[in-house]
């Protein structure tokens, strides 16, 4: 049964609101909507449900974009068919990052994007994150190539940045050949 989530469209101004910190513990419904996220990513990636529910495969979901105004987002990466790695990081920070940058060949997504955008979004080909999990323990989490953008676009969430923001809106492909496409 696909989870009910009502995903924010680009034209909601609350997109672009600050998310403020998550103190613990977590409310049951904070928890309820860390589950149901997850279990919407995954079934946007398998093609049976993404076909059946009319979904575009999604990776990861920020709490802004369902109208929370909370430092939550999860990430949820097909590792095989039907095999999930999934990642809630609460009150997220990028401790470190590579020199080299990278951007999605086909282009960026996003589930509150719905239009096609052409350009490249520049982004660290590898990061170190510490972030909380549901019971606000720390972890550190080094991600590399496609784990990194999705960190790096649902963090940008957090600050109310969304990933066309980051598109030169002049030269949509500036600096593609001091980058590497993943």
């Amino acid at each position: 049964m696909l989870p009910k989530l009502r995903i924010l469209d680009e034209k909601n101004k609350m997109l672009r609101t600050v998310s403020k910190e998550v103190t613990f513990p977590l409310s049951a419904k904070d928890k309820k909507m860390i589950e149901d996220a997850m279990k919407y990513l995954e079934m946007s990636q398998i093609d049976e449900y993404s076909e059946k529910y009319n979904l575009r495969p999604g990776m990861g979901l920020a709490f802004i974009q369902l109208g929370v105004p909370k430092r939550i987002f999860v990430v949820v990466n097909e590792v095989e068919e039907g095999k999930f790695e999934r990642y809630v990081a609460i009150n997220p920070k990028i401790i470190s990052y590579s020199e080299e940058l990278i951007y999605v060949d086909e282009g960026e997504g996003c589930l509150s994007v719905n239009r096609p955008v052409e350009g490249i979004v520049p982004r660290y080909a590898r990061i170190k994150v510490e972030a909380q999990d549901i019971d606000g323990e720390v972890h550190t989490y080094r991600l590399r190539e496609d784990l990194s953008v999705a960190f790096q676009h649902e963090l940008d969430h957090l600050d109310g940045i969304l990933f066309v923001d980051k598109i030169d809106s002049k030269n949509p492909f500036r600096g593609k050949n001091n980058m590497r496409a993943i």
